[in-house]
Order: structure tokens, then C-alpha cells, then sequence
């Protein structure tokens, strides 16, 4: 009887302090995004995400934010106590609208229009 309650109390501990870390690495993810100047949209645990493998200290998320510019990302965070907030993995999974008044046009379309405008400055007919 007193080993399965040695047992229990036990579980109950772990549980416990994986609550109050998982509160606090999450607390450390939101100040890191807000320091950046972005919005944080999720947040979820992923044990198994990239590094977790021979990983002892730091837990593993999955994050979804918004950038300055409006890009919503996805990135996988590494956090623990002690060594801060690392994003791997981060990618663009959807692009900010193109701003008003803008042409929606891309890098090379705006570089191949920007190039023939020079050509007419150049030969004065602008």
C-alpha cells in the first residue's frame, strides 16, 4: 500500500512540474515574440519536434506568429530555464497581402519595370 502511494506521489509530482515548467517556457516564448515585434498566434508542445533527440534540458514547441510585415510563420522554439529561446525550422506559411496602393507585383517584375523606366530616363524621352 505505501509503495503505491510512494508511486502516485510521484506521478503527481512530475505532472506537477512539467504544469509549472510548460507555464513558464511559455511566459519566456511570448516576452521573446513581443520583444520582436511580433504577434504570437499559437503555441503547442512538441515533444518529438527537430533536436529532441539526446535532449535532456529543453522542451520542444510548435509556434505560429505573425511578423512585422504581416507573414504568418511556423517555427519550432527550444526553451528551458537556462538557456533562453531558440527558433529552428521557421518558415513563411503565408504572405502578407500586398500593401495599398501597392502594384502586387513581384521583386523581378518591379526590378524588369524599374529597369525600362531608367532606359527611357536615359534616352530622354521621359
Amino acid at each position: 500500500m505505501e509503495l503505491i502511494l510512494v508511486v502516485i506521489g510521484f506521478i503527481v509530482l512530475v505532472v506537477v512540474i512539467r504544469l509549472l515548467a510548460g507555464s513558464l517556457d511559455g511566459g519566456r516564448i511570448e516576452s521573446y515574440v513581443k520583444e520582436n515585434g511580433w504577434e504570437l498566434i499559437d503555441r503547442s508542445w512538441d515533444p518529438l519536434g527537430p533536436g529532441w533527440f539526446g535532449e535532456k534540458d529543453s522542451r520542444i514547441y510548435q509556434v505560429v506568429y505573425k511578423d512585422r510585415q504581416g507573414n504568418v510563420h511556423r517555427a519550432h522554439v527550444k526553451t528551458s530555464m537556462l538557456s533562453g529561446v531558440y527558433f529552428t525550422n521557421d518558415e513563411i506559411v503565408q504572405r502578407a497581402p500586398a500593401p495599398e496602393g501597392g502594384r502586387g507585383e513581384s521583386l523581378a517584375e518591379e526590378n524588369a519595370r524599374l529597369k525600362a523606366r531608367i532606359k527611357e530616363l536615359e534616352d530622354g524621352r521621359g
